[in-house]
């Protein structure tokens, strides 16, 4: 039996290295964990990074996969402007939506616009981010 696969949205990888208890446990099993390269950048490019954040983001960067976009894979971008055009979502959502949907993933987020976004999207999965206690 394979484990579940995981895309994290950015607050979810935050949650993550302060240490979430539950997204540790549900992250335990997981078959495949990934971040969009939205993510990816929205984290390296927060303003109040310290050097020991930014180097510990990029460890954690270097153990799952960072999807990038592909100007070649056109299946995946007309997914990307379908569910924008449908949802009116801001593009970078889009992107990590279709991320998720193209690689058969559940979206890890705290976003409620994101967690909202599967009742729009039928192939998208979501998983909320536990509560932290």
């Amino acid at each position: 039996m394979s484990g579940p696969r995981h895309l994290l949205d950015t607050n979810a990888v935050i949650a993550l290295l302060r240490g979430h208890a539950g997204l540790l446990q549900e992250l335990r099993g997981a078959d495949w964990i990934g971040v969009s390269v939205i993510t990816r950048l929205e984290l390296l490019s927060f303003s109040q990074l310290g050097p020991r954040d930014g180097e510990t983001i990029l460890v954690f960067l270097h153990r799952v996969a960072v999807i990038g976009l592909d100007p070649k894979a056109e299946r995946y971008l007309d997914r990307i402007t379908a569910i924008r055009a449908a949802t009116g979502i801001k593009l970078p959502d889009a992107i990590i939506a279709a991320t998720v949907v193209e690689h058969d993933a559940s979206l890890v987020t705290a976003d409620r616009q994101l967690l909202d976004l599967a009742q729009q999207v039928a192939e998208l999965r979501v998983f909320a981010v536990p509560p932290s206690g």
